[in-house]
């Protein structure tokens, strides 16, 4: 065991330390060099390497790689095929530094060889028991990476360190309590020497947070609040203990501006989420995106999407940052679709509200966004009886992945055209379950549809669309690249390749499996993979060499 060990670890340190694509070795395990840099992470867009769960900090989802284009992508071909055998949904984006690859599947963590597929260790952790909502169903969506180690949340609300080389754990720290409801599902996001989480719960009665820890320790450095306590700005909204089961989790990875050290982080619904006769007012600071000081937390500002959600809208969709010039200035754009059915544009230095649009035909919540950027709304709301809501539960989109291509300009975001009948009716918080107060049924002639937009951050706009073949089962992101190429996961259990100019479809790949995971770019020894999560397999494509 021992033997067999050690080489697997000195397998892992040349995949992990060495040369690729002309670049130079960052670490040997005697020579205290780190495998990751500060460089690697704040490299942008990304390249060989695809270091974190969005790719860079931005949240683009865009590669500068470019080997695969619009000429030969139809050649694409299955490079390998990795099944981890402990989960049927796969939701994780893999990470690949220097040819070495890990993902998680539950609580389970692989490094395996980017270029084959082959297993090189496992981190194995039993799935907990006694969680609630997607903390139950164990999803989780990826690591961070540090120096030489590999961070993961699992469902419980552990943040785990492993040794990067070997697999082996370096410190455990449970940043959350289960019992009161709160769990994990997302990937951390590494900024500095910073790990930052979040929490899933929002539909369990918890108080969110955000909260980073020392990258080599594991000590907390900070934590910041999402429902403000009594006394604070915005507790008028929580009466009573109200607050405590506030919801406002933070399920999805943030995005983070090094230069304004500023760290963009999005809340979920509101707690009870269809009945808000308990938490009257806005309900800060759920819905909303934060923007914190990267070394502190502190808030610098906030905007909120869906002040009083009644309607599930959770505002964790990727904030994606993007530079562009608007009438001769340059501004520093903060962009998301929101689940709302708005698209959103953001100055991120101010939180300036500029413009949103609907980006869905089937909205009836609200007739517009007035120049603050509230929302105005028709006064349909959840009652006893059932009322018909549009976007429906699942939002006009979700958690899946957008992207953003500089070469193009365009935003790119799978659509949902959908509706739900939304009912409410009171019930007391209970510890132990869900508080939701109470639920929705789509009615029997609801139609549900899938489309592939890309939207100009101009004026909201779409530029194309493609109108999926399904019913909206799919919960697929997108990517973008250097090459020209779009790349998303349809309603057909495929993986495609489109222009990303026109939306003319190049390739697909029918994976046989509904894919609830966003596509990832990344090189080693001169040649780029795509690889996806579908399923219960991890699939990498390349062309022929």
């Amino acid at each position: 065991m021992k033997m067999h060990r050690a080489r697997l670890y000195a397998i892992v340190a040349v995949l992990f330390c060495g040369p690729v694509i002309g670049q130079q070795p960052i670490g040997r395990q005697s020579s205290g060099i780190t495998a990751v840099r500060a460089e690697d992470l704040l490299a942008s867009p990304v390249g060989a390497n695809w270091t974190s769960y969005n790719g860079d900090y931005t949240g683009r989802r865009y590669s500068a790689l470019r080997e695969i284009t619009t000429a030969n992508v139809h050649q694409l071909r299955a490079a390998w095929v990795f099944h981890p055998g402990n989960s049927q949904n796969l939701e994780a984006t893999p990470v690949v530094v220097r040819g070495v690859m890990f993902v998680t599947a539950a609580n389970d963590v692989f490094a395996l060889d980017a270029r084959t597929g082959r297993q090189l260790w496992q981190y194995h952790r039993p799935v907990s028991s006694g969680l609630l909502d997607d903390a139950a169903a164990h999803k989780n969506r990826g690591v961070g990476v540090w120096q030489n180690s590999v961070f993961v949340e699992t469902d419980d609300a552990h943040l785990v360190s492993l040794d990067a080389r070997s697999g082996g754990l370096l410190w455990d720290v449970e940043y959350a309590d289960k019992t009161k409801g709160y769990g994990a599902t997302s990937a951390p996001l590494v900024v500095k020497d910073q790990v930052i989480v979040g929490t899933s719960g929002g539909d369990s009665g918890v108080r969110g947070f955000v909260a980073a820890y020392d990258a080599a320790t594991g000590k907390k450095k900070w934590q910041r609040w999402t429902i403000p306590g009594p006394g604070e700005f915005g507790s008028s909204s929580w009466p009573g203990d109200s607050y405590l089961h506030g919801g406002g989790t933070t399920w999805m990875p943030g995005t983070y501006d090094p230069e304004l050290n500023t760290v963009y982080w999005t809340t979920s619904n509101a707690s009870p989420d269809f009945l808000g006769d308990s938490r009257p007012g806005d309900d800060l600071y759920t819905a909303c995106v934060l923007a914190l000081d990267g070394n502190t937390g502190e808030l610098k500002w906030y905007f909120q999407f869906t002040p009083h959600d009644l309607y599930d809208y959770d505002a964790t969709e990727t904030p994606v940052l993007i530079d562009t010039t608007e009438n001769g200035t340059m501004r520093h754009l903060l962009l998301q679709a929101n689940r709302n059915g708005y698209f959103y544009v953001l100055d991120r230095t101010s939180g300036k509200f500029l413009r949103a649009t609907p980006f869905v035909r089937k909205l009836n919540w609200a007739k517009g966004v007035d120049a603050s950027g509230r929302p105005m709304l028709t006064g349909r709301i959840p009652t006893r009886e059932g009322a018909y809501v549009c976007p429906g539960i699942d939002g006009a989109t979700n958690w899946f992945s957008p992207s953003y291509s500089p070469d193009t300009g365009l935003f790119y975001v799978v659509a949902m055209e959908s509706c739900n009948l939304f009912f409410a009716k009171a019930d007391r918080f209970v510890p132990g379950k869900t508080f939701y107060n109470t639920g929705t049924t789509r009615p029997p002639t609801e139609k549900s549809q899938k489309i592939l937009l890309a939207l100009s951050p101009a004026d909201g706009k779409a530029v194309w669309n493609y109108p999926q073949v399904g019913s909206g089962r799919s919960w697929g992101g997108t990517l973008t690249t250097a090459g020209g190429l779009l790349f998303f996961g349809d309603d057909s259990e495929s993986l495609e390749a489109l222009d990303a100019s026109t939306g003319r479809v190049f390739w697909h790949f029918n994976t046989g499996q509904i894919m609830r995971a966003s596509p990832m770019t990344y090189a080693v020894d001169t040649a780029q993979y795509v690889a996806v999560a579908a399923g219960s397999d991890v699939f990498s494509f390349s062309l022929p060499h």
